[in-house]
C-alpha cells in the first residue's frame, strides 16, 4: 500500500525547523554578549540604591494585578453561580 504522505519540496523548511528558528532568533543577541558583563544601568542603580525603588515599584504593580485578578475571579464566580441558579 502506498503512503499518501507527500515529501516536502526540495529546499522547503519543515515546521520543526521554522519553530526552532522562531524561538532562537529573538534570543540570538543575548547569546552574543560577553559572559559576566553587567549592564551599566543596573550597576549605576545599584550603587545609588535606586534599584530597590525599581524593585518595590515592580512588586507593587504585580501585587495590584494579582489582587485585581482575584477580585475579578470572585465576581465571575458569583455571576456564574447566579446564572446556574436561574436555570
Amino acid at each position: 500500500m502506498k503512503s499518501k504522505l507527500r515529501s516536502p519540496a526540495p529546499g522547503a523548511l519543515g515546521p520543526k525547523v521554522l519553530l526552532l528558528l522562531a524561538l532562537l532568533l529573538p534570543v540570538w543577541p543575548a547569546l552574543a554578549q560577553a559572559p559576566g558583563a553587567q549592564p551599566e544601568m543596573a550597576e549605576v542603580l545599584r550603587q545609588s540604591g535606586k534599584i530597590y525603588v525599581v524593585v518595590a515599584v515592580i512588586a507593587v504593580v504585580l501585587a495590584g494585578l494579582l489582587l485585581f485578578l482575584i477580585s475579578l475571579d470572585r465576581k465571575l464566580s458569583r455571576l456564574e453561580k447566579e446564572i446556574g441558579e436561574e436555570r
